[in-house]
C-alpha cells in the first residue's frame, strides 16, 4: 500500500473533527446549522476553484461531463447532509463520541460497497475478519461513551 495515500487518508481523519468545529462555531454565533453548513460548502467551493485554477488543470469538456451518470451528481447532497448532521450533533455529544459513530457508519457501509463492488469500489467479500473490525470500533464507541 502506497504510504502517500495513506498519510492522506490520516490527514482527511483528522480535519474533519478540525472542520466540524469550525462549522460548530459558525452555527453558533450565526444562530443556524444550515446556515453554517452553506458557508461551509461556499467556502469550500471558492477554494476548489482557486486550486482548480492555480493547476491549470484540464476542465472537462461538456462531452465528457455528459458520461457522468445522473446519480453521482447528487454526491454533494451527501456531504450536505454529512456537514449538516456533523454541527447539529457535535455540540450535544461531543467530538469523540461523534467521529466513533461516524466511523462505526462508515465501516458498514464500506463493508457493503466493498462486498458487492457498488459505485466502483473492487469487489471484497465481507468476511469473519472484516466483521470482527467492526465489531471492535462498535466496542470503541461503548467504551468512548462510558465516560
Amino acid at each position: 500500500m502506497n504510504s502517500f495515500y495513506i498519510a492522506l487518508a490520516i490527514l482527511a481523519g483528522i480535519v474533519l473533527p478540525i472542520q466540524v468545529g469550525m462549522n460548530t462555531t459558525v452555527a453558533k454565533f450565526s444562530g443556524s446549522a444550515l446556515f453554517a453548513s452553506l458557508i461551509s460548502f461556499i467556502v469550500g467551493t471558492i477554494g476548489m476553484s482557486a486550486i482548480l485554477l492555480s493547476q491549470r488543470a484540464s476542465i472537462p469538456g461538456i462531452e465528457q461531463v455528459k458520461l457522468v451518470p445522473i446519480w453521482a451528481w447528487t454526491a454533494g447532497l451527501l456531504g450536505a447532509i454529512y456537514v449538516t448532521s456533523s454541527i447539529i450533533s457535535a455540540p450535544k455529544i461531543g467530538a469523540t463520541m461523534l467521529f466513533s459513530l461516524i466511523v462505526a457508519g462508515q465501516l458498514f457501509a464500506a463493508l457493503i460497497l466493498d462486498h458487492y463492488g457498488y459505485l466502483g469500489f473492487p469487489e471484497s467479500p465481507i468476511n469473519t475478519m472484516r466483521v470482527i473490525g467492526v465489531i471492535l470500533v462498535i466496542t470503541g464507541f461503548v467504551l468512548v461513551r462510558a465516560n
